[in-house]
Formats: structure tokens, sequence, C-alpha cells
């Protein structure tokens, strides 16, 4: 093959392609026959493996924690003379734009509104579910999701910048596995890895391009179909390609950061038009209410009553993460050279996650608050009715609505690109052995299949196959990651203890030079004498 366009490693890059290619073939011609397909799928899983999500989730921000306040925190990511290549507001706003992204957009007004309007028990359209909403809301979005990105990152990049192994999944489980992390076995987890990535992936941008559809709709009567979303999955995936060119440095960078300006924009003129006191007195109280409850919803298991909520919320979001984790913790690795592990992890976990809880209260809180105001509910119910347009029939109830609206479908579309063209870099690296400028060619196919897979889900299934897609490839790989925090544990008990013999010796040979001087500076005065 030739390296000029193609330059891959064979038995990772053939085995993902085929597996995608034989999903793709099935699933168009099941048809139809797939949506319940993808539906008995997502409930066995839900069903059956939703403790064990649970208990991972929890011991992953666990973990997180122990290793910021932890002796382990001055480690440097590429020792202690790397230097950081990207400004820290870059750093966030690229740690903001490939964590969140597109899925912040779509559920951001609908999922708080969904569960003020249906909790999983009480009454609905009540302060009290209101409040629950936030709560639960916060959950999914908040230190949890976070976490999971972080182990993921931190590990990537500490096995590569601080070990010099290659920037794939299989270089975390060198610890255990040794060299022959270069043989089949690291296949399998790299292959793993790429499937995961790749669904993952798809479930976010078929949601994007969902919600591109309702806001054109909304806005200009476009017919709001599967055959319009596939045209536009096929137009903006368009786009995404010719942002592969620029690379990391140009390209990602660079929308990364006008994605955080416009959503900043599109976060100020709420606050401004919106109801403003009300959005920062319930963000203190949010957040309040999340820290003061965070370990009772987050072992919350649904055991007494079991009505299939926790498996649609809770379940879906955790799974949805660890499938998305490889994209977004390679993507974080790639960018986070030269920081502390400290810095790291309150970096990842705290600043986006905090902005994250901002925009939730501004957009399905302010939702919220306008509802509560209306007997009827009628803003709710329109909300809740199609998820797709809920941002817009929200942004409807403000004044310069209509360019409100574009702007959001203008944000949403950038956070497509950059989610695409993040995404073609990630599995592209994997794909290709760990190398991080693999030919052009290589990027471009992966972006046309990330955008190929969105599509056959939308064909296939519609929201329950995207949702199906990203907990059928989570649960294999939540595996992967609790392996990965054992081995990333014992990589950082190696790594530190290499570094305090180092400083020890280093001690011990500057004892030695200022003894041997003060002997010099001795046997010289006793001669003077």
């Amino acid at each position: 093959m030739n390296k000029k366009y193609f330059d891959v490693h064979a038995p990772v890059f053939w085995p993902a392609s085929i597996l995608i290619i034989i999903f793709i073939v099935i699933t168009l011609s099941v048809g139809k026959p797939m949506e319940q397909v993808f539906n008995n799928i997502q409930h066995f899983i839900t069903d059956k493996t939703g403790w064990l999500f649970i208990i991972s989730i929890n011991a992953f921000i666990v973990f997180c924690f122990y290793l910021g306040f932890s002796k382990y925190g001055s480690v440097k990511l590429g020792g202690k003379n790397a230097e950081t290549e990207f400004s820290t507001s870059s750093w966030f706003a690229m740690l903001f734009s490939a964590g969140m992204g597109i899925g912040l957009l779509f559920w951001g007004v609908a999922e708080p509104v969904s569960h003020y309007a249906s909790p999983p028990y009480g009454q609905g359209y009540t302060i009290e579910s209101a409040t629950r909403a936030m709560n639960l809301t916060f959950l999914h979005w908040g230190f949890h999701a976070w976490a999971i990105y972080a182990i993921v990152a931190l590990s990537l990049a500490f096995f590569t910048y601080n070990r010099k192994l290659p920037l794939t999944i299989r270089s975390v489980f060198y610890p255990i596995l040794g060299e022959r992390i270069h043989s089949w076995i690291g296949d399998v987890i790299d292959v793993m890895a790429v499937l995961a990535t790749l669904f993952g992936l798809a479930t976010s941008l078929g949601l994007g391009v969902k919600q591109v559809n309702g806001g054109l709709s909304f806005l200009f009567d476009i017919p709001n179909s599967t055959t319009t979303q596939v045209l536009l999955i096929a137009g903006i995936t368009g786009i995404a390609t010719i942002s592969v060119f620029s690379g990391i440095d140009k390209g990602v960078k660079l929308l990364s950061e006008w994605n955080v300006r416009i959503a900043g924009i599109l976060l100020i003129f709420i606050l401004i038009v919106g109801p403003s006191l009300f959005i920062f007195r319930s963000l203190v109280q949010n957040l309040g209410n999340y820290i003061n409850e965070i370990i009772t919803v987050s072992t919350w298991t649904e055991a007494y009553r079991d009505n299939g909520w926790q498996g649609d919320w809770t379940i879906f979001y955790w799974a949805w993460w660890v499938s998305w984790s490889p994209f977004v913790g390679m993507f974080i690795a790639r960018v986070s050279r030269g920081r502390t592990i400290r810095e790291f992890i309150f970096g990842v976990l705290l600043v986006p996650a905090l902005l994250t809880f901002l925009w939730l209260t501004a957009m399905g809180g302010g939702a919220i608050f306008l509802d509560l105001q209306n007997e009827g509910h009628e803003l709710a119910k329109n909300i809740i009715a199609d998820e797709a347009t809920a941002l817009f029939v929200y942004l409807n109830q403000f004044p310069l609505k209509t360019i409100g609206s574009m702007v959001g479908v203008l944000l949403v579309i950038s956070f497509f690109v950059t989610s695409s063209d993040s995404g073609s870099l990630v599995i592209d690296s994997i794909t290709a052995g760990g190398k991080l400028d693999a030919p052009v060619g290589q990027r471009i196919f992966w972006a046309l299949s990330e955008g190929g897979v969105a599509a056959v889900l939308l064909v296939g299934g519609g929201l329950t196959a995207l949702q199906t897609a990203a907990i059928t490839t989570g649960l294999p790989f939540l595996i992967v990651l609790l392996i990965m925090v054992y081995s990333l544990h014992k990589g950082l008990q190696k790594e530190y203890a290499r570094n305090q013999a180092l400083k020890e010796e280093l001690n011990k040979k500057s004892y030695e030079k200022n003894l041997n001087q003060v002997i010099q500076k001795t046997l010289q005065k006793r001669q003077e004498k």
C-alpha cells in the first residue's frame, strides 16, 4: 500500500474496517426490524450490567481524586523538563469541545426538562421535580463523566510521554503485558478501542445532525426527516474532511477556540435576555444539592422499583462516556504534554465540569423556570415532544429568536466538524500503530467512516440505534478501563520510585561534591599556614 496516502498497522486497521463494514451491510439489509433488535440489545445490557457501570464509574472518580492529592501529583507528563504545547486557555477550550460539545447542545435543554416533567419517582411539573431534575443532569454531565476521560487521557499521556510508547490504547497495558502489547493481544485491545470510539462518536454525530435538522426545520420549514439528516451528514462530513488537512495545531485548535467563543456568546445572550437572577441563584443551589447528594444519586441502582428509567438515562450516559473515552482520552493526551498530574486531574475534572454546570443551569434550568410560571406547561411539553428541537423551542422564548436559533445551528455544525476531525485524528493514530503524523488519506477515510456509520444508525433505528451503539461498545471497553486503572497505578509507582532514586543519587553526588570542596579548602588552608 502506498505510504504516501496510507501507512496503517494492518492487524488493527483491517479487522476494525471489516467489522464496521459487516455492521453497515447487516443494518442496511435488515432495514426497519433492526430498530427492535437494537432496542432488545439495549435493554438486555442496561438491565443485566447497570450495577457494574455504577460501581465502576464511582471507582474512577475516587481514583482520580486519589491521584490528584497523592504523591504522584507532582509527576510531570513528559518528564521534569517537558514544556506545555498549548496555552491554558487553548487547552481548556479543546478539552471542552472534545469532551461534551454536541451532546450538551442536544441535551442541555431537553434533559433537565424531561426529568422535571417525568421524574424517576414522584410527581412531575413541581418544584421538587425541578430540583431533582437539575441534580440528575449534573450527575450525568459532571465529575463522573470527566473522571472517565481523565483516566484514559492520563494513562495514554503517561505511557506515551514518560515511557516513550506509541500513542495507542495497548501501550497502557505495558506494566501488565510487557512486550506482549506488540502481539495479537495488543491488536485486539486496539480494535476494541477503534470500534468503541467510532460508534461512540457516531452517536454524537447522529444526535448533532438530528439537532441541525431540527433547527433548520424550525427556522426554514426544511423537512425534518431521515433523508434530510443523511444529506446533512454527507455535507458536514465533507466540511470535516477539508478541515482534516489542517491537522491538530491549526484546524482542531482554531475550531475548538471558536466553538467556545460562539457558545460563550450564546450563553451571554441567555444571561442578558433570560431569567438572569434566577440562573445565578439556581447555579449556587444546584451546585450545593449536587455536592450534598452526590453519593446518594451516584450509587442509586433503582433496585427497589425498576421502571427502566435508569437504563434509559444514567446507564446510557455511563456507557456513552466509556465508549467515547478512547477518542476524548487520546485527544486530551495529545494536547496535555508538560502538565503535572495534579494540574491535569483538577484541570480536566473541575474547569470543564463547572462550565458545563453553568450551561445546563442557563439552558435547562432557565427553561424549567419559565415553564413553572405557566400552569399549562406548554413550554415543557413542546420541548420534550422532540429533543432535537428543544434548544430552538427554548430560544424562541426570547427576543432576536431567529438570530439566536441561527447561532445555535452554526454552533452544532461547528462542534460536529470538530468532533469528526478530532475523532479522525485519534482513530487514525490507533490504526496506524500509534503514529502521530500518519498520512492525511487515512484521516479522510475515517472521517467518511464516522459519517457513514452515523447515517446507517439513523436509517436503521434512529435515536434507539444511536444509544444502543454507545451502550454495546461501552460494555466491553468498561472492562478495559478497569484494568487500565490498575496498570496506570502500577506504572506511576515505578515512575515515582525511579524519580526518588534519581533524586537521592543527585543528592548523594551533590553531597560528595560539597564534601570534597570542603576537604580541599581545609587542606589548602593548612598548606597556606
